[in-house]
C-alpha cells in the first residue's frame, strides 16, 4: 500500500505533534474527499475495510505535514468528541495502530504546531508516493457541493426558518399551465419544488429524486447514504450521487445541491411521497455504530 514504506512511517511517527483528527468510515468520512466511503479511500490510496480508520493529522519535528492512518477508530473518535466538547485530549497512537504515513494532509488545516518550522510538505526522499492536498474548493464543483451539504446538515436550523412552506404550493393558475405545457404540477414524483424553481432545476430536482429513490432498490457504494441523528425522533439523511447532494431531515422537507448549478440550494416540499422516500433511504442508510 502506497506510503506504508518503513522510512516514511518513522519519519512520522518521529515527534508527530498532532492537529486534528478525522473519521475515516463508511457512517462518517471526509465527504470533501468523495461522494462515498470507497471513493474517500480512494483519494488516499487507502483500501475500503469495513471497519474503516482514523486519520491523524499533524507535523514532525521538521514541521512537515502528515497524514497518520491507523486502524484505532474508537480512539480517534473519543478524541474527537472531547475536543468537540472543549475538552483537552492527548491522542497518541500505538504504533502497533498505524496502518500507513502518508505525506501531506488530505483536508484544510487551519492551525500549526508552535515551536517547529511552517507546515511544509516532507522533502523529496522522505516518502514513496505524492504529498497529499486538500480538493480544489475555490471554484464550484464536486468537492464544494459536498461541503455545502455538510454546512445544511450542520445548520439545519438556520436553512430551514428562511423556508417558508407557502412556497411549494402553486397557485391554481400556475399549475394549469404547467400542466398545458407538460410539466408537473408542483410535484417532482416525491415531493414539491418551491415556487421560484425554474424548469431547468425543476428538471435537476427530478433527476435528483429519481437516483435517490434508485439507491432504495440498488444499493450504491458504501456511504452514499448515511443517516444520523436529528432531534426528536427524527433523522438526518445524507445523500450523494454523480453531480448532486441531498440534506433531508426524516420529519421534514430535503434540500438538493447541484454540480451543474453553482451555489444554489434547491428545497424540496414533502408533498405525498417524500416521506415515503425518506423512510426507504433511512432503513438502508449507514448509520454510526
Amino acid at each position: 500500500m502506497a506510503g506504508t514504506d518503513e522510512d516514511a512511517v518513522a519519519a512520522a511517527d518521529d515527534a508527530l505533534y498532532v492537529l486534528t483528527a478525522a473519521l475515516l468510515t463508511p457512517a462518517k468520512f471526509p465527504s470533501v474527499l468523495g461522494d462515498d466511503y470507497p471513493a474517500a479511500c480512494a483519494a488516499l490510496g487507502l483500501a475500503p475495510l469495513v471497519d474503516g480508520y482514523g486519520l491523524v493529522l499533524g507535523q514532525d519535528g521538521e514541521g512537515a505535514r502528515w497524514t497518520v492512518v491507523i486502524d484505532d477508530v474508537s480512539l480517534v473518535a473519543v478524541a474527537i468528541a472531547s475536543w468537540d466538547c472543549g475538552m483537552e485530549h492527548d491522542l497518541s497512537p500505538d504504533e502497533r495502530t498505524v496502518v500507513a504515513a502518508l505525506p501531506g494532509w488530505p483536508l484544510e488545516v487551519a492551525v500549526a504546531a508552535p515551536g517547529v518550522p511552517a507546515p511544509h510538505d516532507p522533502g523529496p526522499g522522505v516518502a514513496d508516493r505524492p504529498a497529499l492536498t486538500p480538493p480544489d474548493t475555490s471554484t464550484w464543483g464536486p468537492a464544494q457541493r459536498r461541503l455545502g451539504a455538510d454546512e445544511i446538515a450542520l445548520q439545519w436550523a438556520m436553512w430551514r426558518e428562511q423556508i417558508d412552506d407557502a412556497a411549494f404550493v402553486r397557485p391554481a393558475g400556475k399549475a394549469s399551465e404547467a400542466s398545458e405545457n407538460g410539466e408537473s404540477s408542483g410535484t417532482a414524483g416525491d415531493g414539491q419544488e418551491a415556487e421560484q424553481s425554474g424548469p431547468k432545476l425543476r428538471t435537476g430536482i427530478r433527476r435528483v429524486l429519481a437516483e435517490a429513490r434508485a439507491y432504495v432498490d440498488t444499493p450504491p457504494p458504501l456511504g452514499r447514504v448515511r443517516s444520523t441523528f436529528a432531534p426528536g425522533d427524527a433523522r438526518t439523511l445524507r445523500a450523494d450521487g454523480p453531480g448532486w447532494s441531498l440534506v433531508a431531515r426524516t420529519d421534514d422537507i430535503a434540500f438538493v445541491l447541484l454540480d451543474e448549478e453553482p451555489g444554489e440550494v434547491l428545497p424540496v416540499g414533502r408533498g405525498p411521497e417524500l416521506p415515503g422516500l425518506l423512510e426507504a433511504l433511512d432503513k438502508m442508510a449507514v448509520r454510526p455504530s
